[in-house]
């Protein structure tokens, strides 16, 4: 049965490496699997923000 160049790599790449699928689920959660959004909480950030001024570096003009 033929198989590619890159599948023959990703073979002996997991082959040589096992650990190497769980580091990647490690990674995904790390980076982009993120916890629900409290959305009370989120309201009340949102009512504690203090209002900028549109340039705030001439405040007393």
């Amino acid at each position: 049965m033929y198989q590619s160049d890159i599948t023959q790599f990703l073979n002996k790449l997991k082959a040589d490496k096992p650990s190497l699928e769980e580091e990647q689920r490690k990674g995904r959660a790390l980076l982009w699997d993120k916890q629900p959004i409290d959305l009370e909480e989120r309201a009340e950030q949102r009512a504690s923000r203090v209002a900028q001024t549109p340039y705030s570096y001439y405040q007393n003009f």
